[in-house]
């Protein structure tokens, strides 16, 4: 429970509160998002919010699923917003959670958007997307000064559930030392591929990152070129993402939950070191 040390606002009846609820460990939600889990009537959730979330939401509120998983049957994105809409209007105190962070490779936005149409009360409450929590849990910067000054998120599907054509591959190999793909797993050895022809290095680092911050993560590293062929043969699920790029030699040192499991971590594995110089 919150108690009164944080002014927080209240969910109040007929709002919606667009929430992320992080990327599976309920540690990293926010106070914001737990407040919305303590005072909804109703919690509309995505297939990626983890059971242990939805376990903090209070006695009798009423949980509806909203997933969508490629390949499965799924809700069409224009019913989920009639019943943000509907439930709205019935002066319901309204929570949509969905994985991550709701405006990152989310529908976050459209559903705000149709809640604006509506006349519908709302507010939006940012989450630890995957492409920052996930690679942390894995000991993985996003940034580090010695390796890269630029980052890139993009989704490895579109809404139909295959690469995206209006992604420029080719620019996003060449512009950015570090990339980071969002749910890549089936389009693998094609993404990798495009990657490659675009100018990256087959030898260049990759970790895939499968169910980041839960219980079930599994961190595989190798190389752009064995990517595809290394996740199938270790039988990785989703959710999961890959990232290419320097910063996966640092895991070496940073896999700290592998250090919580004995393994020992090197101090340089970039060769430099990293003390702070005395006089």
């Amino acid at each position: 429970m919150i108690d009164d040390r944080f002014s927080l606002p209240s969910l109040e009846p007929g709002w919606v509160w667009l929430a992320g609820a992080g990327p599976g460990d309920p540690g990293l939600l926010t106070l914001y998002a737990v407040r919305g889990l303590e005072q909804a009537d109703v919690i509309i959730y995505d297939a990626l919010v983890s059971q242990e979330v939805l376990s903090l939401a209070a006695e009798g509120t009423a949980l509806e699923y909203a997933g969508k998983r490629g390949g499965k049957p799924s809700p069409k994105q224009a019913n989920i917003s009639h019943r943000l809409i509907q439930f709205a209007r019935e002066g319901k105190r309204v929570l949509r959670l969905k994985g991550g962070d709701p405006l990152i490779f989310g529908r976050g936005a459209e559903e705000a958007m149709a809640l604006v149409e509506a006349g519908v009360d709302f507010r939006i409450i940012p989450g630890v997307s995957a492409g920052v929590g996930g690679l942390a849990y894995a000991g993985i910067p996003l940034t580090h000064r010695d390796t890269n000054s630029s980052v890139t998120f993009v989704t490895g599907h579109n809404a139909s559930g295959v690469v995206p054509d209006s992604v420029d591959w080719s620019a996003v190999a060449k512009g950015s030392n570090v990339i980071v793909v969002y749910m890549p797993l089936k389009h693998l050895a094609n993404i990798s591929a495009k990657l490659i022809a675009g100018g990256r290095d087959r030898e260049e680092p990759v970790a895939v990152i499968s169910k980041a911050t839960t219980s079930e993560q599994r961190v595989l590293e190798t190389t752009l070129g064995r990517c595809a062929v290394e996740a199938e043969r270790d039988g990785l699920e989703p959710p999961a993402m890959f990232v290419v790029g320097e910063v996966v030699r640092l895991r070496a040192s940073l896999d700290w939950l592998g250090a919580l499991a004995g393994k020992r971590l090197i101090a340089n594995p970039l060769g430099s070191s990293t003390l702070p110089e005395t006089g």
